[in-house]
C-alpha cells in the first residue's frame, strides 16, 4: 500500500509538471493574440490530446503501481521462490534507451521542421522498439526452457504478467507510432507531425522509465528484505 501510494504521487506530481510545462494550466481566455498569428508560430495547440495522454499514463502509472505492490507483498509469503533473471534483459532495457532517444530525436526533428529527421527518428523508434518486444519474447523462452514457467511459481507468474503487460503498452505505442509515420508519408504538414511526434515521445519516455522501475524491481527486489518489509508490514 505504502509503494502505491508513493509512486502514485509521484507519478501525480511528474503529471502535473508535464501538464504545467505543455501551456495547459494558461487562460486563453485572457489571451487577446490573433488566431492567424497563432498559426503563423508553428505552435501545435492540442490540448485534448495532451489531457488525454496524461489521463491515460495517470491510469497507467497506477495500474503498474498496483501490481508492484502486489509482487511485493507476494515475495514475504513461504511459497515465494526468486527466479533467476536473463541476462538478455540488460541488453533489451539498452534496446528500449535506444527508442526512447531515437523518439526525442523525431521530436526535437520536428519542432526544427526537419522532415527528414522526423522520418529516421521514427523508423529508428519503431524498428528497436519492435527489437525489444523481440529480445522479451526470447526471454520468456529462456525462462521456459529452463523450466521457469507461469504455473511453476508465484515469481513465474509474476514476471510473465509483468512483462507482458509492458509489452502491451509497447505495442499500442507502435499503433500510435505507425499512424505518425502514416502522416509523414502522406506528407502531413509539420504542425500536425510535430503534435503528434511529440506525444509519441512522452509516451516512448513513460514506457523507458516504467520498465527501468519494472526491471530494477525483477533484478534486485528480492534481496532487499528490509523494503518487503517497509511494503508488508501494514498488512500484518
Amino acid at each position: 500500500m505504502i509503494v502505491t501510494l508513493v509512486f502514485f504521487a509521484g507519478l501525480m506530481s511528474v503529471a502535473a509538471w508535464w501538464l504545467v510545462r505543455q501551456g495547459l494550466g494558461t487562460k486563453p481566455w485572457l489571451q487577446a493574440q490573433p488566431a492567424a498569428e497563432l498559426v503563423a508560430t508553428g505552435r501545435p495547440s492540442l490540448p485534448t490530446a495532451k489531457m488525454g495522454l496524461g489521463v491515460f499514463l495517470a491510469v497507467a502509472g497506477l495500474l503498474l503501481s498496483l501490481i508492484i505492490s502486489a509482487y511485493v507483498m507476494r515475495m514475504d509469503m513461504a511459497d515465494w521462490q526468486p527466479r533467476p533473471v536473463p541476462r538478455l534483459l540488460w541488453a533489451n532495457t539498452g534496446v528500449l534507451v535506444f527508442s526512447s532517444a531515437a523518439l526525442h530525436w523525431a521530436s526535437v526533428a520536428a519542432r526544427r521542421g526537419n522532415r527528414p529527421g522526423v522520418q529516421d527518428g521514427l523508423l529508428a523508434g519503431g524498428i528497436t522498439a519492435l527489437l525489444f518486444l523481440v529480445g522479451q519474447a526470447l526471454a520468456w523462452r529462456q525462462l521456459a526452457v529452463a523450466g521457469y514457467r507461469p504455473a511453476t511459481n508465484p515469481a513465474e507468474a509474476f514476471f510473465y504478467l509483468i512483462t507482458a503487460v509492458h509489452g502491451l503498452h509497447v505495442l499500442g505505442g507502435l499503433v500510435a507510432l505507425g499512424r505518425a509515420g502514416t502522416r509523414l508519408q502522406a506528407g502531413a504538414s509539420m504542425v500536425k507531425l510535430r503534435a503528434g511526434v511529440e506525444l509519441c515521445a512522452t509516451y516512448w519516455h513513460f514506457l523507458l522509465l516504467a520498465w527501468v522501475s519494472l526491471f530494477a524491481l525483477l533484478a534486485y527486489a528480492p534481496s532487499v528484505t528490509w523494503f518487503v518489509a517497509l511494503c508488508s508490514a501494514p498488512f500484518r
